[in-house]
């Protein structure tokens, strides 16, 4: 899944300069963050595979990956439960294996990794938004033993703070537009409840709590939304009639009756 649109940086530094000027209003999360995944990887020596873990509330998911042996591997830590992607995610700690061959952590895990060729590993701390439990590691993985000298471990630390603060972001700006969004669907939904209640207000000479009753137990009895039993009154200029039933199930014997009770107006 790796970005081939985007140049190669000239150095580390570059790099961070690059993911400091995205448009972070044009970004989804993964798209961000698979270029983290794709430029460090550039700016990093050897034959190194990325991925990006992003945990929500503890549930795990690889939103980013620069080879199918990230995937993989990623995906056996999430089976497990455990490994050091999820370590790092958890903790909030730089977490390195040297060699998955002598590693004694995770011992369900390491021989499954060297099996795949993966020797050594790299997962960076993401803290993208702690109230909300969002959190992620950035996972390096590399087919040598000792695959991250100092200089490589200091690059690819250096990248940690740079994409959680722009995930975090761009996790934020999303929150806000799901909840505008939300917020006008909430008030295009009072809206046209208020118009239904209107035309009940006006058509049987009620109280606006008795025609919001009425609604209600429309919606009740049709199992349906609310708003929905609301557009087809202001469409149809009805309220759906639903035959009553006993506590069995069957229907009763008596003749049917608008869903609205007793007390309420027959439709017209």
């Amino acid at each position: 899944m790796a970005d081939r649109h985007i140049s190669q940086p000239s150095s580390a530094a570059d790099a961070l300069l690059r993911l400091g000027r995205l448009s972070l209003r044009e970004l989804s999360m993964e798209s961000l963050l698979q270029t983290v995944a794709h430029l460090v990887t550039t700016v990093l020596p050897g034959d190194i595979e990325a991925s990006v873990t992003l945990l929500i509330k503890d549930a795990p998911s690889t939103v980013a990956w620069t080879g199918q042996l990230a995937v993989d591997l990623d995906e056996r830590q999430y089976e497990r439960g455990h490994g050091p992607c999820l370590h790092a995610a958890r903790t909030g700690e730089v977490t390195e294996i040297t060699d998955t061959r002598t590693e004694s952590r995770w011992p369900d895990y390491v021989p499954r990794a060297a099996e795949r060729g993966n020797l050594s590993s790299l997962s960076i701390p993401l803290v993208i938004d702690e109230e909300d439990g969002v959190s992620g590691a950035l996972n390096l993985y590399s087919l040598k033993p000792d695959g991250f000298d100092e200089n490589s471990r200091s690059v690819a630390v250096a990248f940690g703070p740079h994409a959680a603060v722009a995930a975090g972001n761009v996790y934020a700006y999303q929150s806000a537009r799901k909840l505008a969004d939300g917020l006008q669907t909430a008030l295009a939904s009072r809206a046209v409840i208020e118009q239904a209640k209107g035309v009940l207000i006006e058509r049987y000479k009620v109280t606006p709590d008795h025609a919001f009753r009425l609604l209600a137990l429309a919606s009740m009895n049709a199992n349906r939304k609310l708003r929905d039993v609301a557009v087809d009154l202001m469409l149809t200029g009805e309220l759906p009639v639903v035959t009553p039933r006993d506590t069995d199930g069957r229907p009763r014997d008596s003749q049917s009756r608008s869903p609205l009770g007793p007390e309420a107006p027959k439709h017209s």
